[in-house]
């Protein structure tokens, strides 16, 4: 089958590229309302850009009404945001603070999290996630119905027990982060395995 992208409607078009570039990981972002209270809401369209200097990217639509989403309304007003990676012990509690709740609701007090003060930025985090980046918006680039959110990582916070024992490589068996696939199916990856290139040697034809 055949998708002309310049010609079939916005959500057809999300419904495509959603069910077939996955796994994507998933950021809990946390930012500062302006009452003082944390907003937190899982955004998939989340991925890292660079490494000189450190950037994630986030993809934020807004409401289905056209009404800016909180996360948005605070990153534009205070320039900070945190991201929360999400594991399984933490699934059930990201999935509560997507739900829809008002303006001034605290999302981590309402899913039981235990909120933590960033140290480089006025926003808190989950104590519970296994890493959480701080980040300062770099760049907002606006889309009629989606900004691209350019965010410059500041700090990183991860739990000791998902390094090694040299502190320096993330530790497979601990730090299990989960991926959303399509609609409402996520992957979890307990089942990594190794692939490793052959030596170019061996796939290149000697010229004659």
């Amino acid at each position: 089958m055949e998708f002309d992208f310049e010609e079939i409607e916005p959500q057809s078009r999300y419904r495509l590229l959603t069910n077939f570039i996955g796994p994507r990981p998933i950021a809990l972002v946390t930012t500062r309302s302006e009452r003082g209270h944390s907003n937190a809401a899982p955004m998939s369209f989340f991925n890292v850009f660079s490494h000189d200097p450190a950037i994630v990217g986030l993809g934020i639509q807004p409401r289905l009404t056209g009404e800016p989403k909180d996360t948005m309304v605070n990153i534009r007003r205070t320039g900070e945001f945190a991201i929360s990676m999400v594991d399984m012990e933490l699934s059930q509690q990201m999935l509560i603070c997507g739900l829809g709740f008002d303006s001034e609701v605290d999302e981590l007090e309402v899913a039981g999290l235990k909120a933590v003060q960033c140290r480089k930025i006025d926003v808190a985090y989950a104590e519970e996630a296994p890493c959480i980046f701080e980040c300062r918006v770099e760049r907002l680039i606006d889309y009629p119905r989606r900004t691209l959110v350019l965010g410059e990582v500041v700090h990183m916070h991860v739990r000791r027990d998902c390094l090694d024992a040299g502190g320096r490589y993330v530790d497979p068996e601990r730090y299990q982060p989960i991926a959303r696939l399509h609609a409402d199916n996520y992957i979890t990856s307990d089942r990594q395995f190794v692939l490793k290139a052959p030596p170019i040697a061996d796939v290149v034809t000697p010229k004659k």
